[in-house]
């Protein structure tokens, strides 16, 4: 997966409705997220992102993508995203497992918060 397709498909994350962001979870998916109780594995870390409304807009910065072996994909950056009048912004960690040809999925996901930025 290219740079662009790699953005594209994380952009895809924060934006996506709930079925899309069920598809590209892997079921045996960990997460540190940051609501209680913070560490989620499995179809706890799908259900956590899933039941919660979608973004309208995200910009990334920050961002930096590893290729550690064929198949494996970890991107670290900086996310904002809106929708209303709300607003969100924190650290970002993924990683990504090629299943097949032109399919990927999360395996790992974390976010952080700084305290300067609370």
């Amino acid at each position: 997966m290219d740079d662009d397709r790699v953005w594209a498909f994380e952009e895809s994350l924060w934006t996506g409705d709930a079925e899309h962001y069920r598809e590209l979870i892997d079921e045996a998916c960990t997460m540190v997220l940051l609501v209680p109780p913070f560490v989620f594995s499995g179809q706890h870390a799908v259900e956590a992102v899933a039941a919660t409304p979608r973004w309208t807009k995200a910009s990334f910065s920050d961002q930096r993508i590893a290729r550690p072996e064929e198949g494996l994909i970890v991107v670290a950056y900086h996310i904002a995203v809106e929708r209303d009048e709300e607003k969100f912004a924190a650290y970002c960690t993924s990683t990504y497992r090629r299943r097949a040809h032109d399919d990927w999925q999360v395996v790992q996901h974390q976010q952080t918060v700084p305290l300067t930025e609370t």
